[in-house]
Formats: C-alpha cells, structure tokens, sequence
C-alpha cells in the first residue's frame, strides 16, 4: 500500500523539495525550545506586515546563540558551554545545545534579531512581491 502525500497531485508539479523539508522537520520537532509566531500589522506609515519568532533561551547569552538562513530556511542555534568544574548538589538546568529550523515561503527576508530578559526574537518581513505576467510563445513546427 502506497502512502498519500499533501504533494501527491498531478498538478503539483516540482514539489518534492518541499514534500522532503517538512518530513524532515516533523521528525525533528522536540519542542525545545519552546517558541511563539506572532504577526506584527502593517502600521499607518506604509511597513509591510511582519511575523515575529520568539525562543525562551533562558540561560543562553548572545555568543552562544547563532541565527542564520541557508537557502529558504531559518536555523536558529543555541550552544552552552560547560563553566569549568563544579560541585552541584542538585542539577536540573543542563547545558542543552538546540537546533531550530524554520521553512521561509519565497521572498521572506530576516529584518533582525534581539535578545531581551532571556527571549530571541526574530523579525521578518513580507515584501509585496511584484504581481509577474509573463506571455509564452508558442511554436509551430511544420
């Protein structure tokens, strides 16, 4: 028995790419660490609209978080360094290293990102793309 794909139709075409990410990133989904999206309006002065992504990094200072794109993806980083030795008595904060990785839809740009009272939050903006009409000739052959 085949398995049924949200790409599955005849006029999906060039999909496959994507079909591939998002498998991937629902095998990769621990839930750490725990984050909002939130849209941001359009305000009177004409910005286009924002979304806005926030990761609880408690713990995390801005050396050891990294938030960079790779192609259409957002990868947020987070790496902890041990503090040399010590003697606890009780540890239930460990130094987690995490890897976060969001799909961007095409024209999606990263505008910034600042870390505030242990919150990471990345902006992004939505340019309006240009509405494209392109007429294809069409060949005869005789």
């Amino acid at each position: 028995m085949s398995r049924m794909t949200p790409f599955a139709s005849p006029l999906l075409l060039g999909f496959d790419a994507m079909e591939k990410t998002l498998e991937r990133l629902a095998k990769s989904n621990d839930g750490y660490p725990p984050y909002n999206i939130e849209r941001i309006r359009a305000d009177a002065s004409g910005a286009p609209e924002r979304l806005r992504i926030t990761l609880a990094v408690a713990g995390f200072s801005e050396a050891e978080l990294e938030v960079t794109t790779e192609e259409n993806h957002l990868v947020i980083r987070g790496r902890q360094t041990e503090q040399g030795e010590r003697d606890y008595l009780y540890r239930g904060i460990a130094a987690r290293q995490f890897q976060r990785m969001f799909v961007l839809a095409d024209g999606m740009q990263v505008s910034g990102a600042s870390l505030k009272n242990g919150l990471l939050s990345v902006d992004l903006i939505r340019p309006e793309p240009a509405r494209m009409v392109r007429k294809i000739n069409i060949s005869v052959s005789e």
